[in-house]
């Protein structure tokens, strides 16, 4: 069995607001108590709609935003315990690609310089070496060295995310987080963009967390998936599992909603009221509001994980042993 590359306990991320209502600070409870474990080499996928804390939940991982309490272990080691050279060293390890390639590369630098930067601050490498990095890892995604005079604006979107990704290669991590690293592009470039992301898996040694709402691309990519709610993980294990017996109803309704030639509309589920505001989590369990299932203790109590089968877990009363 693969050996664990990142855990997560017990993270929560909270933003405070300069105002809220009659003027006072206001906190947004992004991430939530949320505990998971991404193994060597497979493709780790974190689902859920828009605002439920998957994007800060990632950021979190690698640092980019403050969190309020948790622990993030890299290879057993809590990076928040790590000293100077150690924390450098998991920054150069752990890379992130964003989700829209037209602003993620700096419009006034060449490819060259985009590429040439993290081997020109991290490493001693002299100018022909790091000419030759650059040409390699060129050929790994898919592009030519013609490309490395020309500036971004010149490139599709399809071919500035390749740029992204390999800028993410350049110093050769174990992890990449890749936040809807297809979302911003036409369909007809997403398939190549996805199968670069799997051929990058296995040529490179790779492990992925992979932020997305888009479940088409978490069924072909991710080994494993989790269900966030609120901030929250709501089911998570392999994907084969959570897509043909999903359990918690948000995941029965998220899987409903994905669009489908031969579904017929009838079966899809409509989730009641509105997606509670994260400056107001609601009681118990946070899905009650919309849950067509929701018992009295489901407004009371917080439901723990009960485990469906060894790769298969979810936070629901209706399963509760």
């Amino acid at each position: 069995m693969s050996e664990d590359l990142i855990k997560v306990r017990g993270l929560n991320v909270t933003y405070k607001t300069s105002k809220g209502v009659f003027g006072k600070p206001t906190n947004i409870y992004a991430v939530n108590g949320v505990s998971l474990t991404i193994k060597q080499g497979e493709i780790f996928a974190v689902a859920g709609e828009s605002g439920c804390g998957k994007s800060t939940l990632a950021k979190a991982i690698l640092q980019l935003v403050p969190t309020a309490s948790g622990e993030i272990f890299f290879k057993n080691q809590n990076i928040f315990k790590m000293t100077k050279p150690e924390l450098k060293n998991y920054k150069q390890k752990a890379q992130m690609v964003f989700q829209n390639p037209y602003s993620s590369l700096n419009p006034k630098m060449t490819i060259f310089e985009t590429l040439a930067e993290p081997l020109k601050i991290n490493t001693d490498l002299g100018i022909c070496d790091i000419e030759k990095t650059i040409k390699e890892k060129l050929i790994l995604t898919g592009l030519d060295e013609s490309c490395l005079k020309m500036y971004p604006h010149e490139f599709s979107g399809g071919q500035r995310q390749r740029i992204a990704i390999t800028r993410a290669l350049m110093l050769n991590p174990e992890f990449i987080l890749a936040d809807e690293p297809v979302s911003a592009l036409d369909v007809s470039i997403q398939a190549q963009i996805i199968n670069l992301i799997k051929e990058l898996k296995e040529k490179c040694n790779l492990t992925f967390l992979l932020i997305t709402h888009d479940l088409s691309v978490i069924k072909y990519l991710a080994d494993r998936v989790a269900v966030m709610y609120l901030g929250e993980i709501v089911e998570y294990g392999l994907t084969e599992k959570i897509f043909k017996t999903p359990k918690h109803p948000y995941t029965k309704a998220l899987l409903s909603s994905a669009p489908q030639i031969t579904k017929n509309n009838s079966e899809k589920i409509i989730l009641k009221g509105d997606l509670p505001s994260p400056a107001n989590l609601p009681d118990g369990c946070k899905f009650h509001t919309r849950c067509p299932y929701a018992m009295e203790k489901c407004r009371q109590q917080v439901p723990f994980g009960t485990e469906i089968s060894p790769a298969h877990t979810v936070r629901c009363f209706l399963y509760d042993s």
